[in-house]
Order: C-alpha cells, then structure tokens, then sequence
C-alpha cells in the first residue's frame, strides 16, 4: 500500500521501497535544480537500491511566470544567494527532513540526501550545520555555501559520508568550488568521495552509476557502525 503524502513545509513526490512488511526503509530525498521541479530528478529513482523510500522535493519559489519551474532562492551571483530566500529554504528544508522522519514509515537513522546544483548547495546547507539530521550526502555540481550566516558543525562531521561529484566542463558553477568542497571536508575528517567528470552542468551515465553504487554500499552498512 502507498503511504499517503504528509503535509508538510514543501510539496514533494514519493516513491515507496520494495522491502519486507514489517521493514522500515531507508529514504532518499531527493533536491532539483534552479528552474525545474521534483519530477526532475525523481525520473531517476529506479536507478537506486529498490529497497530506498524515495522523496522528490519541490523548491519552494517559482522561476520564471513565463517557462515555469521553481528554485530555493534567487541568485546576485555565483555563491551570492537571496539570503532572505536561502534562510527560508533552508527552515523549510529541516522542518521537512523532521516530518518525513515523524511521519513516513521509514528508518529514521537511515535518511540521506542527494542534491544536483541549487539542490546540493541545500543538502551541505543542511548537514554541515545539523550533521545529526541525516545519513549521507550526494552533492552533485554544486558548492558548500559558505558567503551565508550559516554556522557549520565542522567538529561533528567526522566520518560523515559524503559524495561529491562535478564536471571539469561546467560553465554555470565552476569546478573550483567543488574542490574547495572537497578540501573543507577533508580538513573535518567526513568521509568524502569526491570525483570528477569530462561534462558540464549535468549529471551523466558514469556519475549516475557512480552514485548509485556509493548508495548501495552505504546501505550495506550497519547503522550502528556508520
């Protein structure tokens, strides 16, 4: 039986895990882009562990009147956020992860994220400044942002996974700014995969097995020894 969406802070889609009754699955939350929407990346699902409660998130500010979409704060520039917009993406965001762990049918010590773009900017966003949130991370061609009022829990971070993914080709957030990713979880001690693509501003096939596998593996995990 599919549960029925809570209502909560932000809309999102659900795809429900293939388990045992009786089995809490793991969630996977999922966070688009700037100008699209949760059908974005939920198109990708079926590429993860069946065994994943899979939740597509909707950014909560319309794009554009004309073409659509939705975005989690307007831009001044690269690494420049709307502050106002980000500070209520980001309550909107952690409010959101503590309604899907209260009230989806899910193992609360099993929720990670994955994040493409504005949407990875979100999930370090929300897991360096409450680590204890979430599982895991995928940020996939974003950045962590750092040009906020945020305070990042570097000192709780230690053996955190984290998998960051960008192409070397991206015009839109260069790839800089993920190995600046790179070096600041490093420094902290997470346990960070970080790997780098021959593409733009997209994910690709390899990227996409990659994290997939990652996933996988991190599922294979106890909880308890994470």
């Amino acid at each position: 039986m599919t549960p029925t969406l809570i209502s909560s802070t932000l809309v999102h889609k659900i795809r429900p895990a293939t388990v045992a009754a009786g089995v809490k699955s793991p969630a996977l939350i999922l966070l688009h882009g700037r100008g699209t929407n949760e059908d974005d990346l939920l198109g990708l699902a079926d590429y993860f562990d069946p065994r994943f409660f899979v939740i597509a998130v909707r950014a909560p500010f319309k794009f554009d009147q004309t073409f659509g979409g939705f975005t989690w704060y307007e831009l001044r520039d690269v690494g420049n956020p709307h502050q106002q917009q980000f500070e209520e993406s980001y309550n909107r965001l952690t409010q959101f992860v503590q309604d899907v762990k209260r009230l989806y049918p899910i193992d609360t010590t099993r929720v990670f994220l994955l994040g493409f773009s504005m949407g990875s900017i979100m999930s370090f966003a929300l897991s360096l400044t409450k680590p204890e949130m979430v599982s895991g991370v995928i940020a996939h061609s974003g950045y962590i942002p750092e040009n906020t009022p945020l305070k990042f829990a570097w000192d709780q971070i230690q053996r955190r996974p984290f998998f960051v993914a960008h192409g070397v080709n991206d015009p839109v957030i260069p790839v800089h700014l993920a190995r600046r990713a790179h070096e600041l979880l490093l420094q902290s001690k997470a346990d960070v995969t970080y790997t780098e693509y021959p593409i733009p501003h997209t994910i690709s096939e390899q990227s996409l097995s990659d994290m997939s596998t990652w996933l996988q593996k991190k599922l294979d995990v106890p909880a308890d020894m994470k």
